[in-house]
């Protein structure tokens, strides 16, 4: 078992970036909604939480337990979809408790980044995930809106959650990347500014990333 958690501790940032590019895009391969919302997706944030586990390590007993917590709820919330069903109030719940462990793993890996004046794997891997973090945490706010009036967006697929999901990764992706195509557009003045903020935290964040990787960059080299 440590030296599982060594393992996992030393490549943290390439497990997690592989995990989130899984859980985002999987999707790909699948055709079977039903299948990806009771099986895939669960096994997809046992996954996720397991890479999330080594970027907490060494970092102090209530951020491990914090994270440990938010894990076992993320796990949970869709198992118990095959339970519950589609329940408004579930999903709800089910996107805050996202949007909150996204943000809890996206404010780690901004600390690392800002700190080392050098650059390495690590570093790289670290921005990765960053900006995918950024589309998590879009997709499940988004997500959060969609459920609460459905007339939020238009061209949206609502035959299944895992339609709605995987329109709202491509969705967030564009925005994001500012690319935009226009065939899903937000419907309502909630969802329109959301996705005119989103678009601009998704700029900013490119712009600042690249200012930290120039000033380590230099920094190597003075």
């Amino acid at each position: 078992m440590k030296e599982i958690l060594t393992y996992i501790h030393k490549r943290k940032y390439e497990l997690l970036l592989l995990a989130l590019i899984q859980h985002l895009f999987i999707g790909m391969f699948l055709s079977d909604f039903s299948f990806y919302a009771q099986i895939i997706w669960p096994i997809n944030m046992l996954i996720l939480g397991v890479a999330s586990v080594g970027v907490f390590i060494e970092k102090g007993r209530w951020k491990n337990l914090i994270q440990k917590i938010l894990f076992v709820i993320v796990l949970a919330l869709p198992i118990g979809l095959t339970f519950i069903g589609n329940n408004i109030v579930y999903f709800l719940l089910l996107n805050i408790a996202y949007v909150v462990f996204f943000i809890y793993i996206l404010w780690e890996v901004m600390q690392y980044l800002v700190k080392p004046s050098y650059i390495n794997t690590d570093i790289i891997s670290a921005a990765a995930c960053g900006y995918f973090l950024l589309i998590e945490i879009s997709v499940f706010l988004l997500q959060f809106f969609v459920y609460q009036n459905p007339q939020s967006f238009k061209g949206i697929d609502f035959s299944t959650p895992a339609g709605t999901y995987m329109d709202l990764v491509y969705f967030s992706s564009i925005t994001l990347t500012s690319i935009g195509f226009g065939d899903i557009t937000p419907n309502t003045h909630h969802t329109k500014l959301i996705t005119s903020f989103l678009g601009i935290v998704g700029q900013f964040y490119s712009v600042v990333l690249v200012g930290i990787l120039i000033s380590k960059f230099t920094s190597n080299n003075d």
